[in-house]
């Protein structure tokens, strides 16, 4: 069976992808923390659009369980032909008052999960050389970000990451996007600390970032900045030093640098 395996399935991005995967037919494999969480939009996505949607509990911070994952995914016969990395957080704050292991439970979901099932899923993608991925990183990515400065980090990561595979697989008919939005409506600003930025930036509803992103996939992208305005952004460190750079960043997360 053919399906889309979406992380971070349950929230903000995660589930308006599920949205338009399932609005698009295609069946799917939930991933995400909270059990019922994910029994409630399994029966939401099944019964508003008549495919199927099978669930897996897992915390992508832990090795063993992106490990089950997997085995669940070949255990059941399924063939994921388009997968998204949409499971990710952040958290504002100076770097020499971070949490420490927070930090590295930052890096292991945004980069380390995100590694992991596009290696292994890409083997059958090109097996069968079709599929799509989604990799969800950040216009962060393309800037320094002190006071978020991990966060910033891991989509920098994200970006050269699928930007070398993009590269690497050109010639086959699996591609992959690397999404990089601005804010956007989800949970990520609490949980992030980020309130400030947030006041200064109107976010953008995630149902639009993530049927702007299918589209992209669709047509074979390899990057997907969301906004106008966000592409300037991003494209600014050609133009300017990166000490400039960092000091606009820094002054759009915390108030008064």
């Amino acid at each position: 069976m053919k399906i889309t395996l979406i992380t971070g399935a349950t929230g903000g991005l995660g589930k308006a992808f599920c949205e338009v995967y399932a609005e698009n037919k295609n069946n799917l494999l939930l991933v995400a923390t909270k059990e019922d969480k994910l029994i409630e939009l399994k029966n939401e996505i099944e019964s508003k659009y008549q495919v199927k949607a099978y669930y897996f509990v897992a915390d992508l911070s832990d090795k063993e369980q992106l490990k089950k994952v997997y085995e669940y995914a070949n255990s059941n016969d399924f063939f994921v032909n388009n997968l998204v990395n949409n499971a990710g957080f952040g958290d504002r704050c100076d770097f020499k008052d971070m949490d420490v292991d927070t930090q590295l439970k930052m890096v292991d979901v945004n980069c380390n999960a995100l590694l992991y099932f596009t290696r292994v899923f890409l083997t059958d993608m090109l097996k069968n050389n079709e599929g799509h991925i989604i990799n969800v990183g950040s216009m962060a990515g393309f800037v320094p970000g002190p006071y978020m400065c991990t966060y910033h980090a891991t989509k920098a990561f994200v970006l050269n990451l699928g930007e070398s595979i993009a590269h690497e697989i050109r010639k086959s008919k699996v591609k992959l996007l690397t999404l990089c939005p601005g804010p956007f409506e989800s949970g990520f600003v609490s949980k992030a600390h980020n309130d400030y930025t947030f006041e200064k930036i109107k976010p953008v509803p995630a149902i639009k970032v993530a049927k702007y992103a299918y589209k992209q996939s669709l047509k074979g992208k390899r990057i997907a900045i969301v906004g106008f305005g966000n592409k300037v952004t991003c494209f600014a460190p050609r133009f300017f030093s990166r000490k400039f750079v960092a000091k606009i960043s820094a002054g759009t997360l915390k108030k008064g640098d």
